[in-house]
């Protein structure tokens, strides 16, 4: 009997697999850090990354989503794009939004919000275009559910954003909840705070890192500094907070979980060099102190209360960051000319070695500094338009 063969064995490839729906996601960012919040979500992993003044395009699987909304820093809300479509006017508004399918993304027994932004539309009320938005949402609820779900404009299970520029609406869903520079950690503010959003841009366009000491002597409620630590120490900027997309119907609580604790273990415990932040308000060093503390940062920074003027180095290189006042709401400009020729003077005098981040307000009083920038960018805080430079202290 002739000796069996050995039939060759057949691998077959394994089917491949469907490839994740890639959602159309936007990030609106403040005016003159959008390069900025490019280049955190290129580094997260997204795709088809467009920059636009006040935002970010950009394309993403629904895990990149989640990890956005925990890890971006000077992002201030994240809207996924449901559909987009003509609309000339009122009409057209109406069945365009009706069109889109409502009853996968939301139930009678949910809450709903709109909010409309418009540029050169041929629709020129934003209260008129939510309201017709809103109806024709409810309406086809009604239509399809038997029953409207009800309005809460400030806390909605929903928030729909309308994006009306020139003939063409996009309608968005707002997955941030509130604005994603509310960390949850700021409850103790002073005058003129910093938003998050722009003290993670200060500190970002500084390439703090955690490897030398950072000063900031006139701290406020300490928004710069904890934004530094928690950047140097990879603290995720969203771990302390909710999101709106966390009461959404297909929010995946299992992926959401599995993410969160991805980032959260990247973090560190402790840096190996100073952070201090000095004040003369003791009620500002009050701020910081709470601040940090539900931050989680009370051991990152130390605060102290003195005069900018009795500043001294902690090392023999650093940064320093300073926002000091601006002229426009905290008091007239020629009364802080000659706060600015302290600034420089006191820079010249004892930070030699040290680099100086400067945010300011008004161009005239960055020249009392009497120095040179090496760099310069534009950031809007609010509606100020500002500058945020860089001195080499020799």
């Amino acid at each position: 009997m002739p000796a069996a063969k050995n039939n060759p064995v057949i691998r077959r490839p394994a089917a491949p697999k469907a490839a994740e729906t890639q959602l159309r996601l936007f990030a609106t960012v403040p005016l003159g850090a959008e390069e900025l919040a490019a280049g955190e979500l290129a580094a997260l992993g997204a795709r088809d990354i467009v920059v636009v003044r006040g935002g970010v395009a950009f394309e993403g699987s629904r895990e990149l989503l989640y990890r956005a909304l925990l890890c971006l820093r000077t992002v201030s809300r994240v809207l996924l794009q449901v559909g987009s479509f003509s609309c000339r006017g009122p009409a057209e508004l109406y069945d365009g939004v009706r069109a889109l399918p409502w009853p996968e993304l939301l139930t009678p027994d949910m809450t709903l919000a709109v909010d409309c932004n418009l540029r050169d539309a041929a629709l020129t009320h934003g209260h008129f275009a939510a309201l017709k938005a809103k109806d024709a949402i409810v309406d086809r609820l009604r239509d399809d559910c038997g029953r409207r779900p009800s309005i809460d404009t400030k806390t909605p299970d929903l928030r729909v954003n309308l994006h009306l520029v020139g003939s063409e609406c996009t309608v968005s869903l707002d997955a941030s909840g509130v604005p994603l520079d509310r960390r949850g950690w700021r409850q103790d503010r002073t005058a003129a705070p910093l938003r998050e959003t722009l003290a993670a841009a200060v500190m970002l366009f500084c390439g703090w890192d955690g490897s030398v000491p950072l000063l900031d002597p006139m701290c406020g409620a300490g928004t710069l500094l904890l934004e530094g630590a928690a950047i140097a120490l990879r603290r995720p900027a969203g771990a302390g907070r909710s999101f709106g997309l966390e009461r959404w119907r297909d929010f995946d609580a299992r992926l959401w979980r599995k993410v969160l604790r991805e980032v959260t273990a990247l973090a560190r415990d402790q840096l190996e060099v100073p952070i201090l932040g000095r004040d003369r308000d003791p009620a500002a060093l009050a701020a910081c102190r709470n601040n940090a503390r539900r931050a989680g940062l009370e051991h990152a920074v130390r605060w102290e209360r003195g005069v900018f003027e009795d500043s001294v180095p902690p090392g023999p290189a650093g940064i320093m960051v300073l926002n000091p006042p601006y002229g426009v709401r905290l008091g007239e400009k020629e009364t802080l000319v000659p706060l600015y020729r302290r600034i420089g003077d006191l820079c010249k005098e004892r930070f030699g070695g040290w680099t100086l981040w400067l945010l300011v307000g008004d161009r005239e009083l960055a020249q009392e500094i009497g120095l040179r920038p090496s760099r310069r960018h534009v950031l809007f805080n609010g509606p100020i338009e500002c500058r945020l430079l860089r001195y080499e202290l020799f």
